[in-house]
């Protein structure tokens, strides 16, 4: 596991402070593109509705985001399907890397917290899932 994933992973797990955790992302030596494609990959595996990705734990976790909900990763978020979503970030200016970064993050924290609790509650083979 990378030190971004595993980063990320903890954060999921609060095992580190969201807030912190966020801010250790944005500021050491990663790449938006890199932690882009991890958390994409990250939710699309955590969301446990894979038809069309719109569980209540999706919502929940598209209207919690810790931003302004009129910052416009959060309306591209919101007002899209997922998979369109997603590829409406990603050719999104350089100004919003940060507010897409913390959305993607904190939807990861609350997709990911929810399998922990359901599918992965009696124990999982997901190596990411015992973090030390």
């Amino acid at each position: 596991m990378e030190k971004h994933e595993l980063l990320i992973n903890q954060i999921a797990q609060d095992k580190i402070d969201f807030d912190f955790g966020a801010q250790l992302l944005l500021d050491k030596n990663h790449s938006f593109e890199q932690l882009f494609k991890t958390l994409h990959f990250y939710i699309l595996n955590s969301i446990p509705d894979k038809i069309d990705y719109n569980s209540e734990t999706y919502q929940t976790a598209l209207n919690t985001i810790p931003l302004k909900p009129t910052y416009t990763p959060i309306v591209i978020l919101q007002r899209f399907p997922t998979k369109i979503a997603f590829k409406k970030l990603a050719s999104l200016p350089s100004n919003e890397s940060q507010k897409i970064i913390i959305s993607l993050l904190w939807i990861f924290k609350i997709t990911d917290t929810e399998r922990r609790n359901t599918e992965c509650k009696n124990g999982c083979d997901h190596f990411w899932h015992e973090l030390d």
